[in-house]
């Protein structure tokens, strides 16, 4: 009996479709660490799967074909070849004549090789191999689907989806998946019989962002302060010493990455180019190019066009919130005796984190935003702006800007709060400043309105009514 599979309805979709296709198919499947890639592909199909096999983290080439060996000894039987292979042609040898002696039944079977980057050691021979596996075998069985996984992202992306060789163009389907949305994160703790007001689900996504790997280590009975001691400041706590794991895991010179995303860190509304190679002290040119991509492609950062910039211009913001969360608050605590997350959520730190944090939530719930705003069918551009200021105009920084074809742009303001939110005098002063500077230094033609971004209702005092045109509440995230 399958586990039910929560929040993965349009993926579900793909793979019934691949399943009952007439012609072979070839399905890469890629995303983050913990993100689920492999639960989803076992839990769903492993009725059809007739030859499952993942790459090991840093194992030689012959190791890691020897363990290919092996799980192909276990489906056969040791009933047909008994030799180690020497190289990947030979093993894609085996288990192609496999392949050949399974009787094409009704529905397809199903061949899943996990871990995919970690095969493709240099000289090994895994691309050209599996080029010709596909090519003059597998593509011509209609009664088999070939999916590849693997959790850097960029790799599977140049290597399979961009090949330039041999796999050119043979990729019949792709599947990118992504965390959980806050919806899913929603329906994920229902399953699970945890009860949280929207509120404490959004502490819980501040923290650890929707990885399902991450959130399966809630539990009933406790607190959102008690669970995010246990899981990020006990040494036992998964994500006590997750972080250097998380990278070095994916990518091969991982320094480089952890320098991008430490310098993003200590900047959390984001740096242009130029800053980012000065703050983490990278060479200018390639290596920086393949190190953004790599971070992009598996969703730790991403990157912003400022409003009537260029490319150039563009901003990188650090969008991983376990990263944003472990360099702000946990590396830094684990030499303080008996710390707690209670004591640390009262000071300072906490209070510009948290705006931080909920930020990327927005940025990475735009549809939702649309959607509140009657405009998911409007051809908008989300971009952010910065004025630095002169002797003139003030400086200014608007993080979300929502640039509308009908002739509207909003300037969007967020605000945390575990509270309704009262704006002030003072408050809806700054906010007619911002948009002043806006107005006065873009010379835009459109009609400029501010929307609030909160976490419950602000109050409608006059204040508000003055100023604010909409308003997006946390709710309106589930």
């Amino acid at each position: 009996m399958r586990n039910p599979i929560i929040g993965r309805e349009k993926e579900l979709a793909i793979l019934d479709k691949l399943i009952v296709s007439n012609q072979a198919e070839f399905l890469v499947v890629y995303g983050r660490r913990r993100v689920g890639k492999t639960y989803l592909i076992y839990e769903y199909l492993k009725e059809k799967i007739v030859f499952s096999f993942s790459g090991s983290f840093e194992a030689s080439t012959q190791q890691q074909i020897g363990n290919f060996f092996r799980e192909y000894l276990r489906i056969t039987e040791g009933k047909s070849e008994t030799e180690t292979p020497k190289n990947w042609e030979t093993a894609f040898s085996y288990l192609t004549d496999y392949l050949y002696n399974l009787a094409p039944g009704q529905s397809k079977v199903v061949l899943f090789i996990d871990e995919m980057p970690w095969l493709d050691r240099p000289k090994s021979g895994f691309i050209t191999a599996l080029e010709y596996f596909w090519n003059q075998h597998v593509s011509k069985m209609p009664h088999v689907l070939l999916i590849t996984c693997g959790s850097a992202a960029s790799w599977m992306k140049k290597k399979l989806l961009k090949a330039k060789g041999g796999l050119y163009n043979r990729v019949t389907s792709r599947m990118k998946l992504e965390p959980f949305s806050l919806a899913q994160t929603a329906l994920f703790c229902k399953h699970r019989n945890l009860h949280f007001s929207f509120y404490q689900m959004v502490q819980l996504y501040m923290v650890m962002g929707g990885i399902p790997f991450y959130l399966n280590e809630l539990s009933r009975g406790k607190s959102v302060t008690q669970l995010i001691d246990e899981i990020c400041f006990s040494p036992n706590g998964l994500l006590y010493d997750e972080y250097e794991q998380l990278y070095y895991s994916l990518f091969k010179q991982a320094d480089n990455h952890i320098a991008v995303v430490e310098a993003l860190a200590a900047h959390p509304h984001g740096l242009v180019r130029s800053q980012l190679v000065k703050k983490s002290g990278l060479p200018d040119g390639g290596t920086v190019k393949r190190t953004l991509d790599d971070l992009i492609e598996s969703g730790f950062i991403k990157k912003f066009l400022p409003f009537a910039k260029k490319q150039k211009d563009s901003i990188y913001r650090l969008v991983d919130q376990y990263s944003l969360f472990y360099l702000r608050f946990i590396r830094d605590n684990k030499a303080v005796f008996n710390t707690s997350w209670q004591a640390i959520s009262s000071e300072p730190a906490f209070l510009s984190w948290s705006g931080y944090a909920y930020e990327n939530i927005w940025l990475l719930h735009l549809s939702n935003i649309l959607k509140k705003l009657g405009i998911q069918g409007t051809i908008v551009k989300i971009s952010s702006w910065f004025h630095k200021g002169n002797d003139e105009i003030p400086g200014a920084q608007i993080d979300l800007l929502i640039n509308r074809k009908d002739g509207l742009l909003h300037l969007c303001e967020v605000k945390f709060s575990n509270k309704e939110f009262i704006i002030t005098k003072e408050y809806v002063g700054q906010l007619r400043r911002k948009r002043a500077v806006f107005e006065q230094v873009t010379q835009t033609k459109k009609a400029v309105v501010t929307t609030l971004l909160s976490t419950y209702p602000a109050i409608q005092n006059k204040y508000y009514l003055e100023e604010i045109h909409s308003e997006v509440t946390m709710e309106d995230l589930f």
